[in-house]
């Protein structure tokens, strides 16, 4: 499955936009501006403001509406299952390489098609206090 571009922008921008306060996982990862790319290398990384970390793991998923179930909380490892409707499901980890720098391995189904992907998350920064609400 390919997964277009404005699926990043619209994990990024849910995340930011008066979400509820999520429980704590990953500590010492904060929200913030991250750069979000299919390339380790950061090549075509995409920016936004994150306020839940958690929304990088339904990265395939965004825009969707899903019940996430934490199946593994530790200092370097979020694991987490997801259930979205109509037959969407997956199965994300989030590995903590550094703070500032996130591996997320997901795979599942959307929209009755499979996928398998590797996503990278690199923090650079606080929000733009603009942003803010």
């Amino acid at each position: 499955m390919r997964v277009a571009p404005f699926l990043l922008l619209a994990v990024l921008a849910g995340g930011w936009a008066g979400a509820a306060q999520a429980p704590s996982v990953l500590p010492g990862v904060e929200p913030g501006l991250w750069e979000v790319s299919r390339d380790a290398t950061g090549r075509g990384a995409r920016r936004g403001c994150l306020r839940d970390i958690q929304l990088l793991a339904t990265y395939a998923h965004a825009g969707d509406r899903c019940n996430r179930t934490i199946l593994v909380n530790s200092p370097r490892r979020l694991l987490m299952a997801l259930e979205c409707g109509a037959g969407d499901f997956g199965r994300s980890e989030i590995t903590v390489t550094t703070p500032r720098s996130l591996k997320i391995e997901t795979q599942g189904f959307h929209r009755g098609e499979p996928f398998d992907l590797n996503i990278y998350a690199r923090r650079v920064g606080e929000c733009p206090i603009s942003g803010r609400r």
